[in-house]
């Protein structure tokens, strides 16, 4: 029996690639699921012979409660961007300068509009799907993963091997998918990026099966093997690799001698980007050597040896129905255009962001304009011109209204800003805007508070301020709309597992005006809980360096607000972390001094970060007269140079341990 099963996960093993990879197939489809049937009553028959990587293990496992944050073997970095051929020829003009007088020969890929994916297989059966996440760490979706039919659950061969690409969504299957939505009475999604978005989200492995999926793979990672075949020195040798190892690579790659030859393979992609069925935003282009890409190596968060060109954007001309007012987090007034729906990048356009007063202002867009809108990045719409030949003399001007649309309290313009604000602190439009601030992925992460969500918390009375998150209660929610039990337990358990969350994410969260991700980590590097942030002054936050007095008033001020500082009790109260994590101190000679990391170490910067605050030492972003030692890795950027402009104590990686004493 067991033989038998094994000839039928092979047979439907090769027909999944037919049909999922090489778009070939040579059986019809009832045929196929005859095969898929038998083999489905044969493990009902012999369910101790069921394996995780049988093909009819795609679908059907438990719904789970969160996904696991999975640490990434090596980053997953973003590239850098470029945007017109003077932008191409200057990559490569730094690609020679690193390495003069070598042939560069480059590989150039679709740049796939999708969801980033790091597959892990050992002994030539997947084990994980993780998401891109931060780069450094992802998400386990291994079980949504396992319902895309082009990534092979079984590889050919016995091998350990890591490998990433982009999982997106077909247009067709969008149109598809959209119509039954719409039928259903549900929101289309807007795009195909977006509906795979969703698609990975399911915590229901079978619901994202009902989604088809799909999957580009274009990086080899990693592999485990002393075999000589397997001896892959090129970016194209790697795509060859995972080609014959019922990996989909895309089909569309080239290799080029010359970047005159990359810029025209970019020219003529944007002519002809809508002839595939997915969408794509622009060109790859990578070093092919992997020696020559070692050698160039890293900045802090791209590679040196590779690109993406991004398409220009696509431009389309519309109409202005209106101009409305939407208030953001910190009373912010911005003028939104309403259009008359226009399709653009395969999406219909209906609002687009004009900014601040001065800005409509500077373009002169009325009400009643047409004008020309772009998709910046094939994202962001935004008005670029007025036509004025179709001007009819009934434009309207646009006034910025005295009061606040949302709560009718007077709003205020500060002499040198551009921006218009609402006074009113409790105005229920800011509060939103605060709570999905709050939510947000990089802040508190409570993945299941979308926008319809918050809105009825707020418009039902039952969150006043971000603090009231922590009590809500399965009681207290049963007054929200479409919200079942289900619904309202993964909410809770969400904002429960929050309040673990390291100090500088609710820092970030709080939303306090010039205070990002960058300046909420230097804070918590140099005070040990919020309680010591709130009772600093401004003097001693503007010593820290990269924090200025801009950011250091802006700090102080917030929490001189009774409120504000009555939602961090409350916060405290519900058992939020308001700690950092706990560094053991040593008082040593480095106690005090400063120190800037930079190129690529044999260890985590952030490794390299803990062991100075350990010896009492604070770590800075950029180079300065006060920086006391600067940690140099391979291939330092600007960093170094201004390093030895200054004067600066530069310490290799060995030389640093020896002074904290390894």
């Amino acid at each position: 029996m067991i033989n038998k099963i094994n000839e039928l996960k092979k047979e439907i093993n090769k027909h999944n690639k037919l049909y999922y990879i090489d778009d070939s197939p040579i059986i019809p489809d009832h045929q196929y699921d005859l095969l898929m049937k038998e083999l489905i009553n044969l493990e009902k028959q012999h369910p101790e012979l069921i394996t995780p990587d049988s093909p009819s293990q795609r679908v059907g496992s438990s719904p789970l409660e969160n996904f696991i944050q999975v640490p990434h073997r090596n980053p997953m970095l973003s590239l850098d961007n470029t945007y017109n051929e003077e932008d191409i020829i200057e990559f490569d003009n730094r690609v020679h300068k690193l390495l003069p007088n070598e042939f560069i020969e480059y590989v150039v890929e679709l740049k796939i509009d999708g969801i980033g994916i790091s597959l892990v297989y050992e002994k030539g059966i997947l084990v994980k799907g993780i998401t891109r996440g931060d780069g450094s760490i992802g998400e386990d979706v291994t079980n949504n993963i396992k319902t895309i039919k082009s990534i092979p659950l079984t590889l050919n061969e016995n091998i350990n091997i890591e490998v990433r690409g982009e999982v997106f969504m077909k247009k067709s299957t969008l149109v598809n998918l959209n119509k039954i939505k719409e039928e259903e009475g549900d929101q289309p999604f807007a795009n195909p990026r977006n509906a795979a978005s969703g698609t990975m989200k399911q915590l229901d492995s079978r619901e994202t099966a009902k989604r088809p999926l799909d999957c580009f793979l274009y990086t080899l990672n990693y592999i485990e093997s002393t075999d000589w075949r397997y001896d892959i020195t090129r970016q194209w040798e790697a795509l060859s690799f995972m080609s014959r190892h019922y990996f989909k690579v895309n089909p569309h790659a080239q290799v080029k001698n010359t970047i005159s030859a990359v810029i025209d393979f970019c020219k003529d992609w944007i002519e002809i980007r809508d002839t595939v069925d997915y969408d794509i935003d622009g060109i790859v282009i990578k070093v092919n050597n992997f020696e020559q890409q070692r050698r160039l190596g890293y900045t802090g968060r791209s590679p040196r040896w590779a690109t993406a060109y991004k398409f220009p954007a696509r431009r389309a001309k519309t109409k202005i129905e209106d101009i409305i007012i939407q208030v953001g987090r910190t009373g912010s007034l911005t003028p939104v255009a309403v259009l008359t729906p226009t399709q653009l990048a395969g999406t219909v356009i209906s609002r687009a962001l004009l900014h601040n007063e001065d800005e409509i202002k500077r373009k002169d867009i009325r009400i009643g304009d047409t004008v020309i809108i772009e998709r910046a990045g094939d994202v962001i719409p935004a008005v670029v011109e007025v036509v004025l030949e179709d001007r009819t003399g009934n434009e309207v001007s646009f006034i910025m209204p005295a009061n606040c649309p949302v709560c009718n309290l007077p709003v205020s313009r500060i002499e040198d800003e551009a921006v218009t604000r609402c006074t009113n602190p409790s105005c229920p439009a800011q509060l939103k805007e605060k709570i999905w601030h709050f939510a947000s992925r990089d802040a508190m992460d409570i993945s299941d508070l979308g926008s319809a969500t918050i809105d009825q918390l707020v418009d039902k009375g039952l969150v006043k301020n971000i603090s009231d998150l922590y009590y809500l209660t399965e009681e207290s929610l049963q007054v929200m709309d479409r919200f079942g039990e289900r619904s309202i337990k993964r909410l809770l358990d969400e904002i429960e597992k929050s309040k673990s969350n390291k100090l500088e994410k609710l820092l970030y969260g709080l939303g306090i005006r010039h205070v990002g991700h960058g300046t909420a980590e230097r804070l918590v590097a140099n005070f040990h809980s919020i309680y010591d942030i709130i009772n600093t002054t401004i003097e001693v936050l503007s010593s820290i360096p990269d924090i200025g007095s801009t950011v250091a008033n802006s700090i102080v001020t917030h929490f001189q607000q009774k409120s504000n500082l009555d939602i961090i009790d409350d916060l405290e109260a519900a058992n939020v972390n308001m700690e950092g994590e706990e560094v053991e101190m040593v008082e040593t000679e480095l106690t005090g001094k400063t120190f800037v990391i930079t190129g690529t170490l044999s260890v985590p910067r952030e490794q390299i970060a803990e062991t100075i605050k350990r010896v009492g030492g604070k770590v800075s972003g950029s180079v300065s007269k006060n920086t006391d030692y600067v940690v140099l890795g391979t291939d330092p950027g600007s960093k170094y140079d201004k390093a030895v402009q200054l004067g600066v104590t530069i310490l290799n990686e060995e030389e640093f341990n020896e002074l904290v004493g390894e």
